[in-house]
């Protein structure tokens, strides 16, 4: 059996409006294990997201516990929780965040410079994922001169650059259409086949869900189904 990767004891999110209280989250215990494909689904306000930020360490819980890899994050110093973004979590968003100036090769080797490896290191793996990714032929073009389903394989391609153990992605087919929004999915498949790699995605999609083994249900807050094909 694989080990516990991610566990989520008793969290909750309280954002605050004024005087009023919004409950996005009411106590998720949740737990991922190492090499496991997970679809979080929901309708629009289930509080998908913001779990998922939470899972990533991009957001703390109000109260409850996210232990990652067995140690708490909230124990984590804030230089601990950067190394542990960079080298441990690949992030991939409905809306890519590639940098407009940079071109394709130039905006994966980011994580890799941030890492603190080498220019040449940098490149040599910016490119070789690229390839993987058949973006041979589009290492120095610009988003602006990429389709958006070259854009999103790009902005995979970031995620996954520094091999991390999971991949979290957030609607990550949202603007795409449907073959492509498959296509993505399937490269995400292969990459925890072929590399262990953990993926967790937040869709409203249940036809790409159906295609994760394991299907939880978000609503008001709360995880309220889970299923395992």
């Amino acid at each position: 059996m694989n080990e516990e990767l991610i566990v989520a004891s008793g969290v909750t999110k309280v954002f605050r409006l004024g005087s009023e209280e919004i409950w996005a989250l009411k106590g998720i215990d949740l737990s991922i294990r190492e090499g496991e494909m997970v679809a979080i689904l929901g309708a629009s306000g289930a509080g998908k997201s913001t779990l998922l930020h939470i899972l990533g360490t991009l957001e703390k819980p109000t109260s409850g516990s996210v232990k990652y890899r067995g140690r708490a994050v909230e124990d984590l110093r804030e230089e601990e929780l950067s190394f542990l973004r960079n080298r441990e979590i690949g992030f991939l968003f409905q809306f890519h965040y590639l940098l407009p100036d940079l071109n394709a090769l130039e905006n994966v080797m980011v994580p890799c410079l941030l890492a603190g490896l080498s220019y040449q290191e940098a490149i040599k793996r910016a490119k070789e994922i690229l390839e993987r990714l058949d973006l041979s032929l589009r290492l120095k073009h610009r988003p602006g001169e990429l389709s958006g389903g070259e854009q999103q394989r790009v902005a995979l391609a970031r995620a996954v650059v520094m091999n991390p153990r999971i991949i979290l992605a957030d609607e990550p087919t949202g603007n795409l259409d449907s073959q492509t929004g498959r296509k993505l999915i399937e490269i995400l498949k292969d990459f925890n086949r072929f590399y262990k790699t953990t993926v967790v995605v937040v869709t409203h999609n249940l036809e790409l869900a159906s295609l994760f083994p394991r299907r939880l249900y978000m609503a008001d807050g709360l995880l309220i189904k889970e299923e395992r094909t």
